[in-house]
Parts: C-alpha cells; structure tokens; sequence
C-alpha cells in the first residue's frame, strides 16, 4: 500500500509537465500526495473499520471515501468524482477511470486468500466505478500484487495478467514516444502493469512508469503498489515518503500494519 502512495508523491510533480525519462530526481519540494494517496489510505481506513469483510467492504468504503475527501478536499479529485464526495446520496456510475486500480491496494494486503482480495476489489470499487474495465483493473492490480506478496515472480505475475486481464504485448520503449495523457483504465493500467514487468526494482517501476507521460501519478502509483509487493521499498525512500504525509494519514497506515502485517 505505500508503494502506491509513494509512486503518487514521485509522479505528482510529473502528472501535467510529463516526462519522457527515467533520468529525474525522485523527491524535490514539488513532491506531494494527491487524490491518489488519499483514497488508498480511505480504502485501508475502510477495510480496517469491516474487519475485511467483504460483505460489509462497501459501505465502509464510502463512509471513509467521503470522511478522507472531506478531511483533504483540494487533493485534486476528477470534477464527477468531487460530484460523488458532495452528493447527499452517493451512487455508482458507469465510469472506467483508473481511480479504480490506484486505490484498490490494501485489498491485496488485507485479504487472507486471492479470492477474497479480489471480491473486496470488486466491492470497494463498484461503489463509484460500476463499468467492466474498472472491474478489470481493480482485479488485475490486486491480483498482481496477493501474487507478489505471496512469493510469485514479476514472470508468474506478467503470466497470470495475461492469461486474465491484458495481453500487454508492447514494451514501454514502443510506446513512450507517442503515449499521451490518458486517464480511462483500459488507457494506462496495462501501461503501469508493463513498468512494473519490465523493472528490477521498486525504484526502477517507479521511473519506468512515469517515463511514458501520461497520468504520471497515477500510473505510478499502480505500478508501485505491484513493485512493493515484489520488491519491497528501501528504507530511505519510505522516509521520504513518510516526510510528506500528515500525522493523521501516518496513523492509518500504522493501524493497517498492525492489524493485517502490511
């Protein structure tokens, strides 16, 4: 789960001045959390206050969606999803915006088994975004990252999204020089799925997913939630991060620890 909130904080500064590199400074003044960061730590305040239970996953998750985007209103949320957090009775839509896939982390976290993972996605995604591709993302990202953590290779994993999700039958290099802004989950999932298959590091995902431009936080953000998994974040690095969030978002990420060993 902080992979993802780190990925968020290293590509902020890139998300409209992208990048066509991965030569760049990880952390500068401009490095902060956005939308992206908030949410994750929503869904695990969530999945904490439900136990993990999935049955009652998705009412928790619009309680602490709407709680965190209260308490961080200017975090740079998409003008249906501000729509959603003001609304005095909060429904799904059909969007497939990859707000789907950046939040969905601590479902791979708190879950005991791949199946229930993947009904908490599915849960905790469709009380905002009810189209398919949404599904399939939130289901691809937790996927990757239950599989990770529980000892599968970046090969397995890249098999098993392939066989299920996405043919991710490209590299990076072919697309970086013509990939735009796209910020729809069939558009840049598959896209932070491929930096995290083609790094050897946390560190190197990172870089490699904010190299294409784009959505720069947010690809960033999923594909660091699949690289911590695999490769874990270095001690220095989870500094920083820690550095830019605010005791109270510090305090979700310690609870969550504890009670699912995070």
């Amino acid at each position: 789960m902080l992979g993802a909130i780190a990925g968020d904080i290293i590509g902020s500064r890139f998300e409209r001045h992208n990048i066509k590199s991965t030569d760049f400074e990880l952390f500068t003044s401009q490095s902060r959390f956005t939308d992206d960061s908030v949410m994750t730590l929503a869904i695990a305040h969530a999945l904490l206050d439900c136990e993990a239970d999935p049955l009652r996953a998705e009412n928790a998750a619009v309680r602490s969606m709407r709680l965190f985007g209260q308490a961080w209103p200017h975090a740079g949320y998409g003008a249906h999803f501000r729509q959603w957090l003001a609304s005095d009775d909060p429904q799904p839509c059909g969007s497939y915006g990859n707000g789907a896939a950046m939040r969905v982390s601590p479902c791979a976290w708190a879950a005991k088994t791949l199946e229930t993972a993947l009904e908490l996605a599915r849960r905790v995604t469709r009380v905002t975004h009810g189209h398919p591709e949404s599904i399939r993302a939130a289901e691809a990202v937790t996927s990757a990252i239950w599989l990770a953590r529980h000892g599968a290779s970046p090969a397995e994993v890249g098999r098993h999204l392939k066989q299920n999700y996405y043919k991710l039958d490209f590299t990076l290099d072919e697309i970086r020089p013509c990939y735009r802004f796209d910020v729809s989950c069939q558009g840049s999932v598959p896209q932070a799925l491929e930096a995290f298959l083609e790094a050897d590091s946390f560190e190197r995902a990172v870089r490699l997913a904010i190299s294409i431009g784009g959505d720069s936080d947010t690809i960033a953000a999923i594909a660091g939630s699949v690289a911590e998994a695999a490769y874990g974040i270095p001690d220095a690095l989870q500094e920083e991060v820690l550095d830019r969030l605010e005791r109270r978002q510090i305090r979700v990420l310690e609870a969550f620890r504890k009670v699912f060993h995070a």
